[in-house]
């Protein structure tokens, strides 16, 4: 049961990072960031917001009693990020990987999601 608990809390970990950085370079935006933006047809206004909305649904996934919802709300940004990878022709093999990761980290780690969907015994 700890070796779940913590093979999830790792599992969940690597994701959040991946976002938290993301999030960051909405509102540092590091040379050559603009142009990727341009290039994805995201107007530079909406940026900053999609900035917060990231934190935001990163850090209600990072609080135990909300982590499903923050699972959710992630796999609702992350789907959103793929649609723009398709509509440009980029390719989107990190989004989908981010979102079994942080679904597989929290059924590891969320006694109630393993309950819900019980696909590992004791």
């Amino acid at each position: 049961m700890k070796t779940r608990l913590w093979a999830g809390r790792v599992l969940s970990a690597l994701p959040v990072l991946v976002l938290l950085m993301s999030a960051t370079m909405k509102f540092v935006r590091p040379a050559g960031f603009d142009d990727g933006l341009a290039h994805m047809g995201l107007p530079l206004a909406v940026v900053p917001a999609l900035g917060v909305l990231e934190i935001l649904c990163t850090v209600i996934y990072l609080v135990p009693r909300t982590a499903v919802l923050g699972a959710i709300l992630l796999t609702g940004y992350l789907g959103g990020a793929i649609s723009i990878h398709v509509r440009v022709g980029d390719p989107f093999v990190i989004q989908p990987l981010l979102g079994a990761m942080l679904w597989g980290g929290l059924y590891l780690r969320d006694a109630r999601l393993q309950a819900l969907i019980p696909l590992v015994r004791d």
